[in-house]
């Protein structure tokens, strides 16, 4: 009777331990999930999921891209702001301004006419030209960075015709000042949830 009585424990603890392990299979890696060009090597994904930091990122982008538009377009063959993308740039500096603890990137896009190598550099002037804007608009530029990426890999609308909604410039919110004090007393939500003064655009995005 004792050794039946000890089979079935041990068959009970086996069953467990193996449900156990298929938990852990379907987690999965932390970080697994998250865009290798916006944020660093696996090493620092997986930091900031595990210091709760990556959550708070999230939300933050989804509020920024909700309370001011986040995307301005550009002529043809042009990284010039017209007076309606300047005008998108200061309701976004207005809003970065009220966060200080945040950093952002600014990706430019071109449409797919032209060569690879040339819309790349098109795309970086697009997006230096958004950076510099924000800068004179009282942005420090160490929180501010301009990357780039072509029409071809991320158009809006996929045509080999010129189209105004693929050449633009997209900012978005990219992680946290790490030497700023809330920062590093792990006071995300006091950052995340701070109330915005600025009024609400209606502007498409």
């Amino acid at each position: 009777m004792a050794r039946k009585l000890t089979t079935l424990l041990l068959a009970g603890v086996t069953v467990l331990a193996l449900t156990g392990c298929d938990r852990i299979r379907n987690v999965g890696e932390a970080g697994r999930f998250l865009d290798e060009g916006g944020f660093g090597d696996p090493t620092m994904n997986n930091m900031l999921v595990m210091t709760g930091q990556r959550s708070y990122v999230e939300e933050l982008s989804t509020r920024f891209a909700q309370e001011v538009p986040t995307t301005i377009n550009f002529a043809f063959n042009s990284a010039t702001l017209d007076q309606q993308a300047r005008a998108v740039l200061r309701q976004q500096a207005q809003w970065i301004l009220q966060f200080p603890e945040v950093r952002f990137s600014v990706y430019g896009h071109t449409d797919l006419v032209g060569s690879d190598a040339y819309n790349q550099a098109l795309g970086m002037r697009r997006a230096r030209a958004a950076v510099n804007y924000l800068v004179s608009q009282g942005i420090d530029r160490s929180r501010l960075e301009a990357l780039v990426s072509l029409g071809e890999t991320q158009p809006i609308v996929a045509t080999q015709e010129r189209e105004l909604r693929n050449r633009r410039t997209v900012t978005e919110v990219s992680g946290f000042v790490q030497n700023d004090p809330l920062v590093l007393d792990g006071r995300y939500a006091d950052i995340v949830y701070r109330a915005y003064g600025g009024a609400r655009s209606t502007a498409a995005n």
